[in-house]
């Protein structure tokens, strides 16, 4: 299943400005910090984040045409801040969310599958920060 672009336009706009607040608080939450392959801007969208052993699952609910998505795969910094932390990213991919359900954590399993999407970003925890 995909979120309709109007859906994803509100949320862009009046939603994820309001919930980067709540995010470090909710399980499966993070706020991705991301910087514009065009603009070169820095942006911070909350995102359904999911740990698995050497990095994270991050679900696609609004299609491969996302500008998150299109920013972290063309390879600029990227840093998740999650419960506290901030962990820098790398080598994203696209993946099924099938086939990310099987590295996902077991404590976060039950969650993960509560939601509808197809398709999930796959990426690696970096060692060092990379500056943003």
């Amino acid at each position: 299943m995909r979120v309709p672009r109007a859906v994803a336009n509100f949320n862009r706009r009046v939603t994820n400005p309001a919930a980067q607040s709540i995010t470090p608080w909710l399980p499966g939450l993070g706020t991705l910090e991301h910087v514009g392959r065009k603009s070169g801007k820095r942006y911070r969208t909350p995102l359904l984040a999911f740990k698995t052993r050497d990095g994270f699952v991050i679900l696609i609910g609004y299609g491969l045409e996302s500008d998150w998505l299109k920013n972290v795969l063309a390879g600029g910094p990227t840093v998740l801040h999650k419960r506290g932390n901030a962990v820098a990213l790398a080598n994203p991919r696209i993946v099924s969310k099938a086939e990310a359900a099987n590295l996902i954590t077991p404590a976060s399993q039950l969650f993960y599958r509560l939601f509808p999407y197809n398709e999930a970003a796959l990426v690696l925890t970096q060692s060092a920060s990379p500056p943003i």
